[in-house]
């Protein structure tokens, strides 16, 4: 039995006072109503309605149920149209999690503008260094490079591109001299990813787009992008790091650029916007994604191409 038809269904013949009058409000034989009314009082083992070929009242137990029931539904109700204008008007909490090699700068400023446009939304931010289950952990969507995502179809749209530059302090430079070449940088301390370098191997694409590899030990290594910038700006040495995330430090002086005629193409990655597929897709998660979009596409990010795809990650 459908208890929550048989609720309706019989609290209908308690307002209307009839069976047949309660049939035709529903859309229903009588025969249905009867049945259901039957069932839910075999259900409860009481009787809720006094019958006579006249008329239709409730019992006592029948006026206390009909109450209940008359609650029941009113939060159901109230449930159901919360949960469906969840799908229409952007509320509620949205989790996020990033790649810790995003510029936290371009992230925040990203994150203000969507909550100055839809302030019913609270937006929790988790930034992540490792691989990450969207749907199993709980996230709305996430905004990373291609390794930090794993299990689940979720659908990937290109957001931004990341590439790696060198920079150091012009303390540092200063004392220690600038090199001319990527060879060079083996007499020198050198601050990286333990994540983006196989056996010590950095390669570069140099003037002409001649490729160069140099075999170099780090003498400070992270998983985590903002440590290393943060031991460059130490003056602890030569650093690659993501260049969204220090572009104000260069801006500033802070850091200066090293080697700039040639791209660390090891540091160089895509960043997607991921989500579940997006039948019955929340608002909150649909505006978000889009409203990324469009935010990096006109802030000047070197975005890749625009394209939607599907995938399942191993």
């Amino acid at each position: 039995m459908n208890v929550l038809q048989a609720m309706r269904v019989f609290l209908r013949v308690s307002e209307t006072g009839s069976f047949g009058r309660a049939a035709t409000s529903l859309d229903m034989s009588n025969a249905a109503v009867t049945r259901y009314v039957a069932l839910l009082e075999a259900h409860l083992n009481t009787r809720l309605l006094n019958r006579t070929t006249r008329s239709v009242s409730l019992t006592e137990a029948g006026r206390d149920y009909a109450q209940g029931c008359r609650e029941v539904l009113v939060r159901i109700d109230e449930i159901e149209s919360t949960v469906g204008n969840a799908t229409v008007t952007p509320t509620g909490t949205l989790r996020v999690v990033a790649s810790t090699s995003c510029s936290i700068g371009g992230l925040t400023s990203m994150l203000s503008a969507y909550r100055a446009q839809f302030p019913d939304v609270r937006v929790h931010v988790t930034l992540m260094n490792r691989r990450v289950d969207l749907v199993e952990e709980g996230y709305d969507t996430g905004i990373v490079t291609p390794d930090l995502v794993s299990a689940g179809s979720l659908v990937h749209r290109p957001l931004l591109s990341i590439r790696g530059t060198i920079v150091a302090t012009p303390r540092y430079l200063a004392s220690h001299g600038r090199p001319d070449l990527p060879e060079a940088l083996v007499d020198h301390a050198v601050l990286g990813p333990t994540s983006t370098l196989r056996d010590n191997v950095w390669s570069f694409e140099g003037p002409q787009g001649r490729s160069t590899q140099v075999c170099l030990e780090l003498d400070y290594a992270s998983n985590d992008a903002a440590l290393i910038r943060h031991a460059a700006l130490a003056n602890s040495g030569i650093a690659l790091v993501p260049e969204s995330l220090v572009a104000s430090d260069i801006a500033n002086g802070a850091l200066q650029r090293v080697l700039p005629g040639y791209c660390p193409t090891d540091a160089c990655c895509d960043v997607s916007i991921v989500y579940p597929g997006r039948r019955h897709q929340s608002a909150k998660t649909r505006t978000f994604v889009e409203f990324a979009i469009q935010y990096f596409r006109q802030s000047g990010e070197p975005a890749t191409p625009r394209r939607e795809t599907v995938a399942c990650a191993a």
